[in-house]
């Protein structure tokens, strides 16, 4: 078994592809699984295994995994992650490509703290490996409990995770760093769903719509108005609420004033988020015009749940790109302390 690979990265490599493709979960787990159940092997086992055959009597790992663990300690890139790099390129136009490099970092993730799949350092480290200099940590907020939203405490609990993090990240001479925040929810009243005090230690908020969004008009814009108004807001997160395709069915979009909540955006100096997820898209392409002409700043983020998805900016970059929304209106092209001092900004 001269010159191995790393077989755990190698598996990771394949999870991280699979669902920036967006395939299903179940395929992502057997391999995010299958390198998590193989780092906590003692040495020597993982190579003992695989010489004796017997690495598919561990739970978890399946024909497929073992034989990419065997090829990658033989020094060969697994034939799986061969083919699927050979098709995950992206054929992007050069203004996409141009603004896709323009973006620093990405304003809305989520971790396995509320509704994601995986720990807080695993997207901290994707987000550095697809060349981020920073990533906004959005778990969500205590009301909306179907994703696990994070009590005060818990929020509490994880700034000093985000910090001591962050210290690691410093002492081995990383750039990179985790920026806090969450992605709160804006309530039925327009208010935000978590206390002001810790609302107001975070580096940046995105807030969302989740619950009636079948609201009348008027009610909803006057939501989404108060909730701009709020020093502690910074993002307005995916704002029709639309579902346009994937495993959750579709939704129509909420109905609001787009002039309206357009105008308080650029008079409170909030951004509009262009979210980038296939299922979203959100806004659709005419309310982004809306927005573009009404004078609003943009942050253009994945909202990922998994490290893949955290390559999808793309998809938000096109859109940005087909409505001439110009790089220097996208706060994300901010370097991470001139993010955080325009956010601050608006508690001031």
């Amino acid at each position: 078994m001269a010159n191995p690979r790393d077989p755990l990265a190698d598996l990771r490599r394949i999870a991280f592809l699979l669902e920036r493709a967006h395939e299903a979960t179940y395929r992502v787990r057997a391999f995010r699984g299958a390198a998590a159940k193989l780092a906590k092997l003692p040495d020597g086992e993982l190579e003992a295994r695989v010489k004796a055959g017997t690495l598919r009597e561990l739970p978890g790992v399946g024909d497929v995994t073992a034989r990419c663990v065997a090829e990658s300690l033989a020094g060969e890139e697994p034939v799986y992650l061969r083919r699927l790099e050979a098709t995950a390129g992206q054929d992007l136009d050069e203004a996409t490509a141009a603004l896709l490099n323009a973006l620093k970092g990405d304003c809305h993730a989520h971790s396995d703290w509320s509704d994601g799949g995986s720990p807080i350092d695993e997207m901290a480290m994707a987000a550095a490996q697809i060349g981020h200099e920073y990533l906004v940590l959005t778990d969500h907020s205590p009301r909306l409990t179907v994703a696990r939203g994070l009590s005060a405490e818990r929020l509490e609990e994880q700034l000093a995770v985000v910090a001591e993090i962050n210290a690691g990240f410093e002492g081995i001479g990383m750039s990179f760093r985790i920026l806090t925040g969450i992605e709160v929810d804006i309530l039925a009243d327009g208010s935000l769903d978590q206390t002001d005090e810790l609302l107001g230690r975070l580096d940046v908020v995105v807030g969302s719509v989740h619950s009636n969004l079948k609201d009348e008009p008027d009610v909803m814009t006057r939501r989404m108005v108060t909730a701009l108004a709020n020093p502690h807001l910074d993002i307005l997160g995916h704002c029709t609420g639309r579902l346009i395709t994937g495993g959750r069915g579709t939704r129509p979009e909420s109905r609001f004033d787009a002039e309206q909540v357009f105008r308080a955006a650029v008079e409170h100096d909030k951004a509009i988020e262009i979210n980038s997820r296939p299922e979203r898209l959100d806004p659709p392409k005419r309310l982004l015009r809306v927005a573009l002409e009404a004078g609003c700043r943009f942050s253009i983020d994945t909202d990922a749940h998994a490290p893949g998805q955290l390559d999808w900016l793309s998809n938000g970059c096109s859109r940005a790109v087909a409505c001439g929304v110009p790089a220097d209106r996208i706060v994300n092209t901010m370097g991470g302390k001139d993010l955080v001092a325009w956010a601050a900004s608006h508690g001031q």
